[in-house]
């Protein structure tokens, strides 16, 4: 790829997944969660057993020999905690441990007691009735989809198929096609548009977590389901041509607030993991044929690039990966994650963020892929 220091990526990314100490080790959570995902990834493009490790220790420690996972609180009902259920599945696989089966019977338990909107879409949490975001659609839809194919089976495709739908009918901005960051089917919450129900901007990593839990949702069908998922890849497509659009001249990168270039002065940024998010959904589309090479892979190798080049950068005498907000969200208290512009301006942006690392290296491990697939 032109301009992508690729001995400066390989060395980032194998200090950083060499020990799994960036990890929480004292609650199940999803930032976790996207390193263990990244690592499988990983692990599919390069064959070593060093991220296969990673994961396995991951999931060694947290479920017991009676497939109890620590920490877990399934009376929460969260989305978030179904991601790291991918990787018990991946666990499964690789061992054929008998409590990884029982853990990942507890989340699905889970997601049948989830409440749901009217229309059918999952609560994001318990905690935020008639509420959907797009970050739950990546923790929970791929894993849903991925358990079936495991299986055999394709009980839950109508139903991801319906979801996945319902959010491009209601979350979709008309004018720009960008989609925003939350949806009240209620319209009463606080930051909700008493009209759209919808939030009040387009939030950066948001849209990364839509257009990778699109790829991911495709790829984890399975070839034989795929056609029956036709439509995903229409939404995928249209998603990130609406994106494109935004990507800042001078960087390659998106605005942390992805259609408010003109606020740079009043606190917008480059942000990192949304960057790499979409960069990874890109090379991910075009290896499952979602999209075409022209145009989307030469965006995405030139945001791969820039992230190397200027986001991994030294501090203390080793990499870091700088740039990345640290947390965005929407309530659930009246007047704090309002979802204006400036509130996601004033969250931290951090170093070394598991979920932008995470995002980095899904994206490196997709371009691996992508270009194995067209060496052979």
């Amino acid at each position: 790829m032109p301009g992508l220091d690729e001995a400066k990526l390989r060395r980032f990314i194998d200090g950083f997944f060499a020990d799994n100490s960036h990890m929480d080790w004292n609650k199940w959570n999803y930032a976790d969660g996207c390193l263990l995902t990244a690592a499988r990834q990983l692990y599919q493009a390069t064959g070593r057993r060093g991220f296969r490790d990673y994961v396995l220790r991951y999931t060694d420690r947290y479920i017991s020999k009676d497939g109890v996972i620590y920490t877990y609180r399934p009376e929460d009902l969260k989305l978030d905690d179904i991601l790291p259920g991918r990787a018990v599945l991946f666990a499964l696989g690789e061992t054929g441990e008998e409590r990884y089966a029982l853990a990942l019977t507890a989340l699905e338990k889970q997601l049948e007691n989830q409440p749901r909107t009217r229309s059918g879409n999952f609560w994001h949490k318990k905690i935020y009735p008639n509420q959907v975001w797009l970050d739950g659609l990546f923790m929970a839809q791929p894993f849903r989809m991925a358990l079936d194919t495991s299986r055999g089976g394709n009980d839950h495709a109508g139903d991801i198929l319906t979801q996945f739908e319902n959010v491009r009918k209601t979350m979709r901005d008309e004018r720009t096609g960008l989609y925003y960051h939350g949806y009240d089917e209620s319209r009463s919450v606080f930051w909700a548009d008493p009209v759209t129900g919808c939030s009040k901007n387009i939030w950066l990593r948001a849209m990364g977590w839509f257009l990778m839990s699109l790829a991911d949702t495709v790829e984890e069908a399975g070839p034989g389901e795929r056609g029956r998922l036709a439509s995903l890849g229409n939404i995928l497509r249209e998603a990130i041509d609406a994106l494109l659009v935004w990507r800042d001249p001078d960087t390659g990168l998106f605005f942390q607030v992805v259609d408010r270039p003109d606020l740079r002065d009043r606190g917008n940024y480059t942000e990192t993991s949304g960057s790499a998010m979409t960069a990874a959904a890109v090379f991910k589309a075009r290896r499952l044929g979602l999209l075409p090479a022209e145009r989307y892979i030469p965006a995405a190798e030139e945001i791969l690039a820039a992230l190397v080049r200027d986001r991994i950068v030294e501090k203390g005498g080793k990499p870091v990966l700088a740039g990345t907000c640290a947390v965005a969200g929407l309530g659930p208290e009246k007047g704090r994650r309002d979802g204006t512009a400036e509130y996601y301006f004033s969250e931290p942006v951090v170093d070394d963020d598991n979920k932008g690392v995470a995002a980095l290296a899904m994206a490196w491990a997709q371009y691996l892929l992508l270009n194995d697939e067209v060496a052979k």
